[in-house]
């Protein structure tokens, strides 16, 4: 396969990656895409073909975007790019001739993106599966056999030879594709345990030393198989990287122990060995709104960034502006006019991470570039959307209590996900077990929904999209009254409300929250729910003796638990989106 590129000045082959700041880059490939929701989590490379081939006239478009992208993003001050995917640069003879003439179109279109990063200063960083496979073709590439592995690492090995762009390999180990992934290749969880990840970084180091590139790896996982609780466990971290020294090795790792939520402490395993890291933060909320409202994050930042200022060997930040969520909103950051939101929250953490300003002098600066002539009253809203996302969209008192369930941390954010709002029987019960302050939640609710008001005055008066608040306010009045549903007395009347806020909603938004109503009766009385809930979920780290002996073991016992998912909403959500609730249960 012939190689193309060239090196850039100032990405030598020697260089060592020292403040490293990166920018996801797949907002160009989402251009015209037309599925009515989007999987944002992975570029969707079934819409970059057309019946089979490339199609020239999208991935001239998408050029032209990401070179306005790179602009953007190297003037900001990031010197790196990520982009999908190793599999679709990658031939294999066993693929056949079709696959492997398909892999070297891509290899020529993506060269072209790759140069104009280059172009602009910003290194490439090419993201992977650890096992990914010829669509329809199961098990064809078995983790640890020549068909697996080996293959993994000749091929970073070739990639790196070949396209001196590419700084470096991002390695995704604890998730996998999503079920609704279409195209050339499908990923697979297949690298489940401690000591086989150790094998994968033992194996692919070589070819990064050689190439003296970077291989990051992700300490990301769902829960599934025993290598699930690597994102906050100290002792599985320990098995994976202790004893592996490499000037070449960067691990990658969420700033909480889940996803990209609220009210998460930072992460303990930054301060836990000797390894180079990076902290990933996320600016287009997937579960805050995906940009449609404010959703400031500059001051949870900016205290992530103080706490860091002990650890060791944390050399930069991943900061995803457009990645991440499944969801109908499709506004694409630096490159839509309608990406306001997100611009602004991706400009403040990049000031923060990397010039160490603080929220104040980021916010003012940011002011100055984008012609607002009002740092304060900016200043003012941002202000006001942290604390109305906080307030409203979160329910704080559940929010701030530290739960697990087997192998994970129990997100804080339970009846709103990504673009979907459950609004049921069985929500209420749950809720209501586990809220110790039902009439301060509600009362603090409000008390938010006035908050949105004030938010869209000043954003009038500083000529920001005030319909976006207004969108803000209605999407936030069905989650007020749902929450005086979930805590509060039974009334007949509220079902009602929520119906026809519900229709005027519809009404009013084309694109909106999907909100799933379910009044049903949830048949398992309050009290027995309470003792499910003491036997399954914990308050600690650490794994109990009914966790050890039960929970992890044997899966049959979980049954109860999924009980809470009879609503045909909230089991849709559970089966069908990311990889489905039954892998991340294994």
């Amino acid at each position: 396969m012939p190689c193309r590129g060239r090196a850039r000045s100032g990405s030598g082959r020697g260089a060592s990656v020292v403040n490293l700041f990166l920018i996801d880059g797949s907002g160009p490939f989402f251009g015209g895409y037309r599925r009515r929701r989007i999987n944002w989590s992975k570029i969707p490379f079934d819409n970059l073909e057309d019946n089979g081939e490339l199609d020239t006239a999208r991935l001239r478009r998408i050029e032209e975007e990401f070179a306005a992208l790179a602009r953007t993003a190297a003037a900001l001050g990031f010197n790196g790019v990520t982009l999908d995917d190793l599999a679709h640069l990658a031939p294999c003879p066993r693929y056949g001739r079709d696959l492997n003439a398909r892999i070297a179109r891509y290899r020529e279109a993506f060269g072209r993106i790759f140069s104009i990063a280059a172009d602009a200063g910003l290194g490439v960083y090419l993201t992977t599966d650890a096992v990914f496979e010829p669509a329809g073709r199961p098990g064809f590439m078995n983790p640890l056999t020549s068909r697996g592995l080996p293959f993994l690492a000749r091929a970073c090995g070739e990639i790196l030879a070949c396209f001196p762009q590419v700084r470096g390999v991002i390695l995704r180990v604890g998730e996998c594709d999503s079920r609704d992934v279409r195209g050339d290749f499908r990923s697979r969880l297949a690298v489940k345990t401690p000591r086989t990840l150790r094998r994968y970084i033992r194996t692919l180091l070589p070819a990064f030393e050689r190439h003296r590139r970077t291989l990051i790896v992700r300490t990301w996982t769902v829960g599934a198989y025993a290598l699930g609780d690597l994102i906050w466990n100290r002792n599985t971290f320990d098995r994976v990287f202790r004893g592996l020294d490499s000037k070449r090795l960067v691990l990658s790792m969420k700033y909480g122990e889940t996803d990209f939520f609220r009210y998460l402490p930072l992460n303990k395993l930054f301060f836990r060995s000797d390894h180079r890291k990076l902290i990933e933060l996320q600016t287009r909320r997937e579960y805050e709104g995906f940009g449609e409202f404010p959703a400031f994050t500059g001051w949870d930042y900016e205290q992530y960034l103080r706490q860091l200022g002990g650890a060791r060997n944390v050399v930069g930040a991943w900061i995803w502006c457009q990645t991440g969520g499944w969801s109908v909103f499709r506004r694409r950051t630096f490159l839509d006019r309608s990406a306001v939101w997100t611009e602004i929250d991706t400009r403040v953490a990049v000031r923060l991470w990397r010039h160490g300003e603080t929220v104040e002098e980021a916010v003012q600066a940011v002011a100055a570039a984008m012609g607002c002539g009002k740092p304060d009253r900016l200043l003012a809203l941002l202000r006001l959307s942290d604390e109305v996302v906080k307030q409203l969209l979160y329910i704080e008192d559940l929010a701030r209590r530290k739960i697990f369930f087997r192998r994970v941390r129990v997100p804080p954010l339970l009846s709103v996900f990504w673009d979907q709002v459950l609004v049921n029987h069985s929500m209420r019960k749950l809720l209501r077990c586990l809220v110790t302050d039902p009439e301060e939640s509600i009362s603090q609710g409000y008390t938010a929904l006035g908050k949105i008001r004030a938010m869209h005055r000043l954003a009038a008066e500083l000529g920001l999209p005030a319909r976006d608040i207004a969108f803000q306010y209605d999407t936030f009045h069905i989650l007020a009254l749902a929450r005086e549903y979930y805590l509060g007395p039974y009334r007949p009347d509220l079902p009602k409300r929520l119906r026809s806020l519900k229709r005027a909603y519809i009404r009013k938004y084309p694109v909106r929250y999907a909100v799933n109503l379910d009044f049903s009766r949830f048949a398992i009385p309050r009290s027995r729910l309470r003792f499910l809930l003491s036997l399954f979920l914990r308050e600690q780290r650490g794994y109990r003796l009914v966790d050890r002996l039960l929970m992890i073991r044997y899966l049959s016992l979980i049954s109860p638990i999924l009980l809470l998912t009879r609503h045909r909403g909230t089991r849709a959500l559970l089966n069908s989106q990311a990889m489905g609730i039954h892998t991340v249960l294994k």
